[in-house]
């Protein structure tokens, strides 16, 4: 993401030839000067505009599983995050004074407009603060008028009343200023007066509100666009109400159609469902996990399992961490030196790699734009799931050509195929795989990988029939089966070759489905054997 962020920002300078802004130096006062005095407008060259600088916040639920409410603090996070990167002054300034942005009306390209009213009553008040203060100094200064009480009260009421709306604008940037919005969600928190009504959700989300229209006045300032990247981690060792609670809060703060927030869930689902299947959010979904997330996250990605050189990798992390092996850091950096002394083989350009993964992702973006292919016909009806397919289709690609060294990889239309297959059917492809990798770990045959995908799951559909009761949630995940049989039977057959090239860089499946799958599969085998009756002959020893 900070490549891209890079990337991005280059060729929008070259493009437009601006520089972003930065509200540091005389950028602050800049800013304040845009807050106290114009209003921000979202012209057509705005949302044109392709750089973008993300704001990476991380949370750990388990730092707030001991409050009774772990959404406020993810909600205080952002808040205290926010406020941090862009200074509290800023905020507080916009708190008063700031304006809300607005769409432009028409083709116009002022992004700045005056504000006014606000530049009216400022120089009204000035002026009559200024005339306040020369009626009372002549009043206490000018021989022969100092005994008119009359001109000193008119002077102090009108220096008064004048005097008191600039302090009061002054004490409210100065009280935002104190007062954080972290601290004002922990004071509505902590007050039962409000946890018992409804406006208390509310006030919270009025705040959060404040942050996304800051957000959005800044893009316009500093000439980019803002995303807030929130890093979910440690939620899978909290407590079920939890877990619910952050994710409610998640959707809560993604309800909004043009919202700056990305959220990053690193989490377990094989520990995560149980926990929404045992709190009450689940009335509605048949109690079923699996479907909460499928609706809640719009990309799902599945880490495969650890390969050969990234455990030696992990390893070596884990040696490094030693004291008493510290001298393996050392040597590693001479050898580092070494290998830079050595002439290195070339490889292709980031530039050419790119451009290849974007021919390769219009490929098969055409494949499922094309009615007359048969790929065409099995996309979801569902909007969410189309948008994981679009969203995992260029990942997928992507680790297909960064492994293009090895021999046979998958065309960009059976790579897109594989992805509606993990999409559409991700409970009967994780027991396909899960016989297959049984099969070829038990009796490896040389013509094993060109079997067919179907034969395999043909052959073990009696099995995960005896198992659908435990499997029952998973089963519901999948789309028609006789669509499954035609899929995988005649209009894409994929061998069980294709199902190692694809497994490796299969992101949209979850591989704990597969795992609880061999789980019940070896203890199913194993009460099959133990109720088999076993024959000895006994031999008598006279």
């Amino acid at each position: 993401m900070r490549q891209e962020m890079v990337q991005r920002e280059e060729a929008e300078l070259r493009r437009s030839h601006q520089k972003p802004r930065s509200p540091e130096g005389w950028g602050l006062l800049l800013l304040l000067w845009y807050l106290a005095f114009y209003k921000p407008i979202i012209t057509e060259s705005h949302l044109r505009r392709k750089n973008m600088e993300f704001i990476f916040i991380r949370f750990s639920a388990w730092q707030y599983a001991g409050c009774d409410k772990l959404w406020a603090g993810l909600v205080t996070t952002l808040c205290d995050s926010i406020r941090h990167h862009f200074g509290a002054l800023p905020l507080s300034v916009y708190h008063v004074m700031g304006t809300r942005p607005r769409f432009a009306s028409g083709f116009s390209q002022k992004e700045w407009v005056l504000k006014t009213g606000t530049c009216l009553k400022l120089w009204g008040m000035l002026f009559v603060l200024g005339a306040g203060l020369t009626i009372l100094l002549v009043a206490l200064l000018v021989p022969g008028i100092k005994d008119h009480h009359a001109l000193k009260v008119v002077g102090s009421a009108v220096t008064s009343l004048s005097g008191s709306g600039l302090a009061l604008g002054a004490f409210s940037i100065l009280k935002n200023l104190l007062i954080s919005e972290k601290q004002k969600i922990e004071r509505l928190t902590n007050s039962e007066k409000f946890t018992s009504q409804l406006g208390f959700m509310s006030k919270v989300r009025n705040e959060v509100e404040v942050l996304v229209d800051f957000l959005s006045f800044m893009e316009i300032f500093e000439r980019r666009r803002l995303r807030v990247v929130l890093e979910i981690t440690s939620l899978d060792i909290c407590y079920p109400e939890k877990v619910a609670g952050v994710l409610n809060a998640m959707n809560t703060l993604l309800s909004e159609a043009n919202t700056p927030f990305i959220f990053i869930l690193a989490v377990d689902p094989s520990v995560i469902v149980p926990c929404l299947e045992q709190t009450g959010c689940m009335k509605g979904l048949a109690d079923n996990g699996y479907l909460y997330l499928n609706r809640t996250v719009t990309l799902p990605f599945s880490i495969p399992e650890m390969g050969a050189r990234s455990r030696l990798r992990f390893l070596e992390a884990a040696i490094q961490t030693r004291e008493d092996l510290m001298y393996r850091i050392i040597t590693s950096n001479v050898e580092r030196r070494r290998a830079k002394c050595q002439a290195v083989p070339t490889v292709p350009s980031r530039q050419e790699a790119d451009a290849e993964a974007v021919r390769c992702i219009h490929e098969a973006f055409r494949c499922l734009h094309d009615s007359t292919d048969p790929l065409a016909r099995y996309l979801p009806t569902s909007g969410a799931h189309v948008r994981r397919i679009v969203n995992t289709i260029p990942i997928t690609l992507r680790l297909l050509l960064h492994r293009a060294g090895t021999p046979g990889t998958p065309s960009p239309r059976a790579a897109a195929a594989w992805v509606v297959l993990a999409d559409q059917w991700p409970c009967r492809l994780s027991w396909a795989l899960q016989c297959l990798e049984d099969a070829w770990q038990s009796r490896p045959t040389p013509d094993f990988g060109a079997r067919s995908l179907w034969s395999v799951f043909q052959e073990n559909v009696g099995e995960l029939s005896s198992l659908r009761q435990p499997l029952h949630n998973v089963l519901s995940l999948d789309g028609d089966p006789e669509l499954f049989q035609t899929f995988l039977a005649s209009d894409f057959p994929f061998t069980a070759r294709d199902a190692r090239a694809f497994l490796g860089v299969t992101v949209n499946l979850d591989h704990s489905i597969r795992h609880k799958m061999g789980l019940l599969r070896g203890l199913d085998r194993l009460q099959k054997a133990t109720a088999t009756p076993v024959s000895r002959s006994v031999q008598c020893p006279h």
